[in-house]
């Protein structure tokens, strides 16, 4: 009898053993651990997003790529700088992206991505010497796409992000622009500004640029 419920008992401790452990390979990854993204809602998770426009030196005046001229080396990935970043948040940044010209007329840019980029000395790098510069600059390190926010604007250029964390953002998009703006064909216009939130804040900002 004694026996028989030690075997029982080991039993039981083997099969407790073996239950902890498949829940323990269950657990969801927590924010902040390998593997979470950027927080955005199930539907914009499944969006197939790359940040390789970030590495094109689309300009306020330059209107087409070249593949001219040496590229710029980007300073080392600041680590430690990204890792102070707040991850959750509760600030709204919206507003419409557009060109216009000098008489007020504009084009809207439909349907188009924009990213929020932390500004960072990295990121510092790229506005001053892509977006300002215009100068082509080297492969950005993969591991900026976890810190960039992204969404779409509608048909009216109208775009919002929510759950914004605290911070200074690169409010960046592009407006695609053809004979409306005098070019001969669509060609591709980059625009960004930067953008301050704080807390539950709602900030109005639009993303605007000249055709010319």
């Amino acid at each position: 009898m004694i026996r028989t419920n030690r075997t029982i008992g080991l039993v039981g401790i083997v099969l407790l053993l073996l239950l902890t452990g498949c829940v323990q390979r269950g657990l969801p990854v927590l924010p902040g651990e390998s593997g979470y993204s950027h927080g955005w809602s199930s539907a914009e998770e499944d969006e197939n997003i790359d940040i390789s426009d970030l590495d094109q030196n689309l300009t306020e005046s330059e209107t087409v790529i070249t593949e001219e001229g040496d590229k710029v080396a980007r300073i080392p990935f600041p680590v430690e700088e990204y890792a102070r970043l707040h991850r959750i948040g509760k600030g709204t940044i919206k507003g419409k992206i557009y060109l216009t010209d000098g008489y007020d007329r504009k084009v809207f840019g439909k349907g188009t991505r924009l990213y929020l980029n932390p500004k960072t000395s990295y990121s510092d790098q790229w506005y001053e010497e892509s977006y300002i510069g215009g100068h082509k600059m080297q492969k950005a390190d993969d591991r900026l796409f976890n810190y960039l926010r992204f969404t779409s604007s509608d048909q009216n250029g109208n775009f919002a992000f929510y759950g914004v964390p605290s911070g200074s953002y690169y409010l960046i998009g592009t407006v695609t622009c053809g004979t409306e703006c005098g070019y001969d064909r669509p060609t591709q216009r980059r625009i960004a500004t930067l953008v301050t939130v704080r807390g539950n804040q709602v900030v109005k900002k639009d993303l605007s640029g000249q055709m010319y």
